[in-house]
């Protein structure tokens, strides 16, 4: 296993080349936002933070996060216009362009290193007033802490991460961030460490000292701020790859696990996959994402309801946002039974008789004494379904952030007909064996 992880570890850290215009490009950026920040009196401090800082960034992603502290008494407001003011003056020249996290910030690409202009409140050790306050925080205790080898075993975890399509926390991949990795690897010392304790963990295991009871299946705490769970932020199959990609490696080390794999893909099964898609109107990529995933997961409930079984479903935001589902069977009977209460309970029975008595097909008395009634489905198929109840549940059932989007139109369809060959290949994850499961060959 030293054997391969030493190997990774030279491939994935950064030439001294690469190095040393790394740190060119950080200082010239954070000269540019100290000159560009002096005399403004809400602003207290730049800083540089992100893996760059660190120590902790892999030869062909770099990113350089320049700090910029406000006062406490800022308002949210004049926080966010003049942290964005900054930015795209700072990296005027770069194309900037704004993204999203809990506040508004600027990033660039200068050089090919993605530099992030991101705003905090300078605010005490657990006085937070923004999640981004605990960044510099974090930068201070990982060049504090990690030693020149622990550096190398970060590498080495984002890489196997990275490989495996589990690294980034973005709301759309919901997997393990820059800073996560390198919390696991200050907890358990190596690449090796993280392995092993990770193939072995067991639910609701608590990694680092937590100072208030959570709730999931693995807790990792942050070393800054023992009142926040790091894995919160972890989808639960992303936790769950991981643990079965470490049980892997654990078993039998191999570079393939620092190599992506191409999944196996049941074509056949696009037949039984329903499609919803509708554009919007624009808006940050965390916000359509995460109302996407939303929706995804209401529809996928309605689905259920109206008898359909659900597999799977995802949702997947491009120019316009598309939602999949994968179905049991995009068709089913068309009629169904449906249990009453016992014939002893006389309001109930009364009332199940009497409120169902247009739709019923047949009512009995089943042996254990439950009234009974066979039923006529309005929609049997899928495509039917989700025409009908998203017509008609519009203002109800669909979430308000995305009304008008549905207002203004939406398609239904079933299989893989009419779409584009990026919206397949997204979708293509729902009829895969995850390649975690393909190291258990």
């Amino acid at each position: 296993m030293r054997r391969i992880i030493s190997a990774v570890a030279r491939d994935v850290t950064p030439s001294k080349a690469a190095q040393d215009m790394g740190r060119k490009t950080a200082d010239e950026m954070l000269d540019m936002v100290r000159k560009v920040t002096a005399g403004l009196p809400q602003v207290t401090d730049v800083q540089l933070g992100g893996s760059l800082a660190k120590g902790t960034w892999l030869s062909e992603d770099a990113d350089v996060d320049i700090f910029v502290g406000f006062k406490r008494s800022v308002s949210k407001e004049r926080f966010e216009e003049t942290a964005r003011q900054i930015g795209f003056e700072s990296l005027n020249g770069y194309s900037p362009y704004v993204k999203y996290s809990e506040h508004p910030y600027v990033e660039a690409r200068v050089r090919k290193t993605r530099v992030n202009v991101v705003p905090y409140y300078d605010v005490k050790q657990g006085e937070w007033k923004s999640s981004a306050d605990r960044s510099p925080y974090h930068t201070r205790l990982m060049k504090k802490s990690l030693t020149t080898k622990m550096r190398g075993e970060v590498r080495v975890l984002k890489a196997f991460l990275k490989a495996n399509g589990i690294y980034g926390a973005e709301i759309a991949r919901q997997g393990f961030s820059g800073y996560v990795a390198e919390v696991l690897v200050l907890n358990f010392k190596s690449f090796e460490g993280v392995v092993r304790n990770m193939a072995g963990i067991g639910r609701n295991t608590t990694i680092g000292r937590a100072e208030k009871k959570f709730d999931g299946m693995i807790i990792i705490t942050d070393p800054v701020d023992g009142k926040r769970n790091l894995a919160a932020a972890i989808s639960e199959r992303n936790l769950g790859r991981f643990v079965l990609l470490c049980r892997a490696f654990a078993a039998r080390p191999s570079a393939d696990f620092f190599k992506k794999r191409r999944p196996r893909v049941s074509k056949r099964l696009w037949d039984d996959m329903l499609v919803v898609s509708f554009g919007f109107r624009e808006r940050s990529p965390d916000i359509i994402w995460g109302q996407a995933k939303r929706i995804a997961f209401s529809l996928s409930r309605q689905l259920e309801l109206g008898g359909f079984v659900v597999l799977r479903s995802k949702a997947h935001v491009g120019e316009k946002a598309h939602l999949f589902f994968l179905l049991e069977s995009g068709c089913i009977p068309l009629l169904y039974q449906k249990d009453g209460p016992e014939f002893f309970r006389q309001g109930s029975s009364e009332k199940f008789i009497g409120k169902n008595r247009r739709d019923l097909k047949l009512v009995w008395i089943k042996d254990d004494g439950r009234i009974t009634s066979l039923r006529e489905r309005r929609h049997p198929d899928a495509v039917g379904f989700m025409k009908w109840f998203l017509k008609n549940n519009i203002q109800s059932d669909i979430p308000s952030g995305l009304q008008d989007d549905f207002v203004r139109g939406f398609k239904v369809s079933m299989g893989s007909g009419g779409l584009g060959k990026s919206i397949k290949e997204a979708a293509d994850e729902l009829i895969s064996t995850d390649g975690a499961f393909l190291h258990f060959d």
